[in-house]
């Protein structure tokens, strides 16, 4: 997750690589050092071990068991508890992350969904937004099931967003724009 302000970012849930931050498809998210140590000192896992753990063992596919994809893990989680208690997890982080990067700001006036999971699981949406009503977040369900451009209840102070996320086009435009000045 990523806190604009004024166009410019201010604060992300990242750290050093993308393994920090939210719980994700096969990486932990925010993790305590102490996970580390552990893992290397009493399970003697070496770097490379650590490093497959942590960028494709772990996140929602460790949690659920066996699936990192979100739209299989919603499709099984009534039949499988470790699959809802995967979505539950990441649904929880997401809402304690948008409560930190909204007070970073200052408030929020916009919040937006993008990416694989953003622009396309409704239940996603609805239950990341359900408690953040506080900043002033409320969701139109009607809106936000046929994932409109605008899925914000009426009345709602801050605008909530589906944006389709253009990864490969900015990658290309940027590499582009890095080739003609170099």
């Amino acid at each position: 997750m990523t806190a604009v302000q004024d166009g410019r970012s201010i604060d992300t849930t990242m750290g050093l690589t993308p393994a920090g931050g939210l719980v994700m498809g096969t990486r932990p998210g925010d993790l305590d050092p102490g996970v580390i140590l552990y893992l290397l000192k009493e399970q003697q896992l070496s770097a490379d071990e650590l490093n497959e753990l942590l960028n494709k063992q772990s996140g929602l596919k460790a949690l659920s068991g066996k699936m990192s994809d979100v739209e299989d893990l919603l499709a099984s989680a009534p039949e499988h508890p470790h699959a809802a208690e995967a979505i539950d997890l990441f649904c929880y982080q997401a809402r304690k992350h948008a409560g930190a990067l909204a007070a970073a700001m200052g408030g929020l006036d916009t919040f937006i969904f993008t990416g694989g999971i953003g622009e396309h699981a409704a239940e996603i949406r609805q239950r990341i937004c359900e408690g953040l009503e506080f900043l002033g977040m409320h969701i139109d369900s009607t809106q936000n099931e046929q994932a409109a451009a605008l899925i914000s209840a009426p009345g709602s102070a801050v605008a909530i967003r589906v944006i389709p996320a253009s990864e490969e086009r900015m990658i290309a435009q940027h590499t582009r724009q890095w080739l003609q000045q170099h």
